[in-house]
């Protein structure tokens, strides 16, 4: 998988770009590029730069999804078909995936509003999962 992006994408296919990229595709959650930079320089070493430079790349190209979370941090995944939904803890990170597409019918009129092609879109509730909130109660 990793080889096709970088050959869509119009990018060279380097050990260190496919390192990110197999990383963004085995986590269950969004990742930093701290975090990515920490668990492939185990792996295959690389400046943060490299894993910066890659990362920004791949957004711009669309191959990547960039969030930025409460902590003011930037947070990078591979999409997921064309559009997702899921809800993200602020404090440990945990990601739940939500199944239902609830804006299917908000597409329809936006596209039908403005003659905007819609070909994907994603949405991201952020806030505190059940274990997180009773810790804060404490």
């Amino acid at each position: 998988m990793e080889q096709n992006i970088l050959k869509k994408a119009a990018l060279k296919s380097t050990k260190k770009r496919q390192m990110l990229l197999f990383l963004l595709e085995k986590q269950a959650r969004p990742m930093t590029a701290e975090e990515l930079h920490e668990a492939a320089n185990v792996i295959l070493p690389m400046n943060v730069s490299t894993v910066y430079r890659t990362l920004n790349t791949l957004t711009e190209k669309g191959f990547l999804i960039r969030s930025i979370r409460q902590d003011g941090k930037a947070y990078y995944s591979l999409p997921k078909k064309d559009h997702y939904h899921r809800l993200v803890c602020d404090l440990c990170g945990k990601v739940i995936p939500i199944d239902t597409c609830p804006l299917s019918e908000l597409e329809e009129t936006l596209q039908e509003k403005t003659g905007f092609r819609i070909t994907g879109h994603s949405l991201e509730f952020t806030g505190l999962c059940p274990e997180c909130a009773k810790k804060t109660e404490l």
